[in-house]
């Protein structure tokens, strides 16, 4: 019993994981705390506030709202991801995108309907298989298969 959770946890997909987790929770630490050492009071600031505007509350019947905590969580959250987004998949689509190889074409993907029928037929088919009848295949389609040259 304790091997198979051994297997488990040293699997590399785990311990990848989990360094992914302690990375990403010190990156939120660090851009909590510039938001909250920088921009938070430039927001305080700028509505004329203290300065630290994490402190801004406002009170119904006594009951008091820290709504400042609130916007200084939403601009870290949006400063994290806006980092994330643009360090980290917007580099690794392009780097995908440069990589991947053409992948061979699938002649029966390409599907469409018969006009008799309405069935689903594969778009280069000149007959339908369920009512049988006669259908122009689809140029485009013929061309993609190599079947013939590409339309003009």
């Amino acid at each position: 019993m304790l091997s198979g959770f051994k297997d488990f946890v040293l699997r590399g997909n785990v311990i990848s994981m989990a360094i992914g987790l302690a990375v990403g929770a010190a990156f939120t630490a660090v851009v909590t705390a510039f938001s909250n050492a920088f921009i938070v009071p430039l927001i305080g600031l700028a509505t004329g506030s203290i300065g630290d505007y994490s402190k801004a509350t406002f009170s119904v019947e006594g009951a008091k709202f820290p709504y400042g905590l609130f916007v200084s969580a939403i601009l870290a959250f949006l400063i994290t991801a806006a980092v994330l987004y643009f360090g980290v998949v917007v580099p690794m689509m392009k780097i995908q995108s440069r990589f991947k190889r053409d992948e061979p074409f699938d002649i029966k993907a390409a599907l469409r309907d018969c006009p008799r029928c309405y069935s689903e037929i594969p778009a280069i088919a000149s007959r339908c298989r369920h009512c049988t009848s006669e259908v122009q295949p689809v140029p485009e389609a013929l061309a993609k298969a190599g079947l013939m040259p590409a339309p003009r």
